[in-house]
């Protein structure tokens, strides 16, 4: 598939709109509006229980989820968000008191109070201290202590756009038996994951931002050693083996990540984000990775001519993904003038954040610093 093709996929663009927003919430293309228009027609007109098509669904979600990063199908577990998915985890590890979680200072919040809400049966969080808008790897590892127990850190950060070295923190984590949680949702659908080579134990991601699916649903990677040392904080029935008999009341809770879904999932959202995923192979995870890190390194540079210095000018394409911020006097009204022009990002905590995908284009960005240098 090229780029026009692409392209001609998202109907939004056909009203010239410029849309550099994708860290908050991505548009649903064709291919997504046309699966979920079938599911719904076919709910209320034909097939409208239909819970052989969704299973069928469900397992090839899965499976095209878990090739995006490197497992097994039977690795993944639907969830309703990313915080959720993070609890998940923080409510299922068995905790002593002086246990120590490791994260940093410009997490997001999903990131956070799962593990400072363990605060209050004595596990100790500790903090990395960011250095002009970066976390390294470097700067993790030196924090770790003895009595740390998990490490979680995203994969890229949300108000900066740093793409961790999550291969060098999950080698260390692997090596002194420190669980390593990845919150997934700012780089996966723009940029490749691998939890067998990076070492990851656990990650939680929402399908409503880089994978171009809908809000209220999310899902998260449990390894199978790690799920064997939880307990699992909610079970439902459909976390048991023998779930279909339904007055045996067994609770002998699967071997697969399934436990972790205890009932109803959302359904419209997985329809939704099994054709988003489908776009995404058609293309390519590469390409698309290769498109995404092309639109930054290249709205980077634009900005430094222009006079603007973002957070990460000067780093390695290795840490850069789908988000380029700066900070400037005047974010408000700079969101403002964009979005008067039909071109949408967001502010946050002072910073103006853009985050393009893999079909926005050189010339989208071009209009975008022609209106820029108003404020220079």
């Amino acid at each position: 598939m090229d780029i026009n093709k692409a392209r001609s996929y998202f109907p939004y663009l056909k009203s010239g709109k410029i849309y550099f927003n994708h860290a908050s919430t991505g548009p649903l293309s064709q291919p997504v509006l046309d699966n979920i228009n079938k599911v719904v027609y076919e709910k209320s007109h034909t097939n409208i229980d239909e819970y052989l098509g969704l299973q069928s669904v469900i397992k090839e979600t899965k499976s095209d989820l878990s090739d995006l990063i490197n497992t097994t199908p039977d690795r993944i577990a639907f969830v309703d968000n990313t915080s959720n998915g993070i609890n998940a985890l923080a409510m299922g590890v068995q905790w002593k008191k002086g246990d120590g979680i490791l994260l940093n200072d410009l997490e997001f919040p999903a990131n956070v109070y799962p593990f400072l809400n363990l605060q209050r049966i004595g596990v100790v969080v500790d903090f990395v201290k960011s250095h002009d808008g970066i976390v390294t790897a470097d700067d993790v590892i030196e924090m770790i202590k003895p009595e740390t127990k998990l490490v979680s850190i995203s994969q890229v950060q949300f108000l900066t756009g740093y793409r961790a070295d999550l291969e060098k923190i999950g080698g260390v984590c692997r090596e002194r038996g420190i669980i390593f949680s990845v919150d997934a949702i700012q780089g996966l659908g723009a940029v490749r994951l691998n939890v067998v080579r990076d070492k990851i134990d656990f990650v939680s991601a929402g399908s409503q931002k880089w994978l171009l699916g809908l809000q209220g649903l999310g899902f998260i990677y449990v390894s199978k050693e790690l799920q064997e040392k939880m307990i699992p904080a909610n079970v439902g029935w459909l976390s048991v083996e023998d779930a279909w008999n339904l007055l045996k009341y067994d609770l002998t809770l699967k071997k697969s990540a399934d436990c972790f879904q205890g009932g109803t999932l959302n359904s419209i959202g997985i329809y939704a984000l099994s054709a988003s995923l489908k776009l995404f192979k058609e293309f390519g995870s590469s390409q698309v990775e290769e498109n995404v890190i092309g639109n930054s390194a290249y709205l980077i540079t634009k900005l430094q001519e222009l006079g603007i210095k973002p957070v990460l000018a000067g780093c390695d394409f290795k840490n850069i993904a789908g988000i380029v911020s700066f900070k400037h006097d005047e974010s408000g009204k700079i969101f403002e003038a964009l979005a008067q022009s039909n071109i949408h990002c967001a502010v946050r905590e002072g910073m103006v954040r853009l985050s393009p995908h893999f079909y926005n284009t050189f010339e989208e960005t071009d209009r975008i610093i022609g209106l820029l240098q108003d404020f220079i």
